[in-house]
């Protein structure tokens, strides 16, 4: 009799909503699709690095119903200790991509499916080449700017989040007559600002990928006290610097640093320039965390089920994505090469001017560029 096919998941990076209704796709189409076993892989490329390796078989009796709208990961993740450049005690850095890769082979594995971003995924493939892994990845950052994928795992409930918290600051500011400043994820994109700020009506949106002025935040204000609003809205996206350039970080416990702080200087200069009273609030992980959204839940099972298929199909070194209403599959090294910040000629950013939302200081001739293309369109 032949052995069963046995197939390796996990999840890597950091965690978002959604990861656990991709874990249910892949174990029910691998099972009852194909009669494969799955297994489990703990905490990422930290549970083949274990000894034993850190893993479980996933069988169908785990999801009872409940895991599709839990947050997180029940595997666990890691966004640190890259195996070709892991940290140790004593300070040293070591190559130990070559003990991942023997904890796969005792895993006795025929495939691996890596849910991940961008770095993550880099790092999976480069395991994958030296090991000869095959290897399936799935697009997962709230961020949405990985490449060749208009929708990537985590994004749309972290979006929601974004703007339920908009919707919960409006009242609040209107009784008080403050100016909130909300600041969002947004590593070096922001696709979290620019899309909950025009859902959860902002009047301000700042992303990393248009500079801005203080003077024109203030200009801004200044034109809503004069039709009579005695609020605004700011959403800032953490990687947003400030007007001379500089990244706001915090420093970490281990000496590492993280976005977050923009917020609370923004609020600051927006208080000089204006005399307004201003409130800061930061989601941070909140953005990660929570019910995953329907779309979250839609998206995470066609790319579960989808990958299984490759591996049925023998198609390996792929990135699943979604492009024009389908799912595809790309090669891996074009999903992590092909970053996507926000474009600054795109809808969002349009609809955002046509709202009259300040969003920074565009080029002078970008409005009417874009009115131009528009009337091309509707005349052709």
């Amino acid at each position: 009799m032949s052995r069963q096919k046995r197939i390796g998941v996990l999840t890597s990076g950091g965690d978002c909503a959604g990861l656990n209704a991709v874990l249910r796709a892949v174990v029910h189409r691998a099972v009852e699709g194909y009669g494969w076993q799955v297994v489990g892989i703990h905490n990422g490329t930290a549970g083949l690095l274990a000894r034993p390796v850190d893993a479980e078989v996933l069988d169908l009796g785990i999801f009872d119903g409940n895991l599709l709208r839990r947050g997180g990961t029940i595997l666990g993740t890691t966004n640190k200790g890259d195996p070709f450049d892991f940290p140790m005690a004593d300070g040293r850095r070591i190559d130990r991509s070559e003990e991942v890769i023997e904890g796969y082979r005792q895993l006795d594995l025929d495939a691996l499916i890596g849910i991940g971003g961008d770095g993550s995924q880099d790092i999976l493939r480069r395991l994958a080449q030296q090991g000869g892994i095959d290897l399936i990845t799935l697009p997962k950052t709230i961020d949405n700017d990985l490449g060749h994928t208009e929708v990537s795992i985590g994004y749309a409930t972290a979006v929601k989040i974004a703007t339920d918290a908009l919707d919960q600051l409006q009242p609040t500011a209107a009784s008080h007559s403050r100016v909130m400043v909300l600041e969002v994820m947004g590593r070096d994109a922001g696709h979290i600002a620019i899309g909950a700020g025009i859902a959860g009506g902002a009047d301000v949106i700042l992303i990393p990928e248009i500079g801005y002025s203080l003077e024109g935040i203030a200009r801004k204000i200044e034109s809503l006290k004069a039709r009579g609003r005695n609020f605004a809205l700011v959403v800032v996206a953490e990687a947003v610097k400030t007007e001379t350039g500089d990244a706001v970080r915090q420093v970490q416990g281990d000496g590492s640093s993280t976005y977050g702080g923009v917020g609370q200087y923004l609020a600051a200069r927006i208080a000089e320039e204006t005399g307004s009273e201003t409130r800061v609030t930061v989601l941070g992980h909140l953005q990660r965390g929570g019910p995953p959204t329907d779309h979250d839940r839609l998206m995470a099972s066609v790319f579960g089920v989808y990958a299984v298929d490759l591996i049925a199909a023998g198609r390996f070194d792929r990135m699943v994505a979604w492009s024009g209403r389908q799912v595809v599959d790309i090669p891996i090294t074009d999903a992590i090469a092909g970053y996507k910040a926000v474009d600054i000629a795109g809808p969002l950013v349009r609809t955002a001017q046509g709202l009259g939302i300040y969003l920074g200081e565009l080029p002078e001739d970008s409005e009417g560029a874009r009115t131009g293309r528009v009337a091309e369109s509707v005349g052709s």
